[in-house]
């Protein structure tokens, strides 16, 4: 590639976010670009002639790891999503009730009575789409 290496296109696109799955064919690698190319996550780092096995089972490898990152970003999407139509009164809510505050404690932080926490609290759950507070807690645990 006249200009630019696989290591530079690497680089790159991790400079701009974009992840995709890098799978390096060479013919003449260093052990020190491998080590850099697996370090910045690159799946596999083959030299020619390529086994066509070894470059098999690394695409399979590629696909899994692409299927699970954009899993989580479906994920996260929706998280936040979800956050973003809470109120201010219910974010605060949920951030208390995810640090293990009682609806009595939450009541006193926040200057409201108990009953008003558990309706913030139930318009949280309902919005963030969570059943039980160990499902909202892992939903919202990277955010907090």
């Amino acid at each position: 590639m006249p200009g630019l290496n696989g290591l530079d296109v690497q680089e790159a696109l991790a400079r701009r976010g974009i992840y995709r799955p890098v799978i390096f064919l060479t013919g003449r690698g260093t052990i020190a670009e491998s080590v850099k190319a697996m370090k910045a996550g690159a799946v596999d780092y083959l030299t020619k002639p390529i086994d066509k096995v070894d470059l098999l089972n690394a695409i399979r490898s590629a696909e899994e790891r692409d299927k699970t990152h954009r899993d989580v970003e479906a994920r996260n999407k929706v998280v936040l999503q979800r956050l973003a139509k809470l109120t201010p009164r219910e974010r605060e809510t949920l951030d208390l009730v995810t640090k293990g505050l009682l609806n009595k404690q939450i009541a006193g932080v926040m200057g409201a009575t108990e009953r008003t926490i558990k309706e913030h609290r139930g318009r949280v759950f309902k919005k963030m789409g969570a059943k039980t507070l160990a499902e909202l807690v892992r939903m919202t645990a990277e955010y907090f």
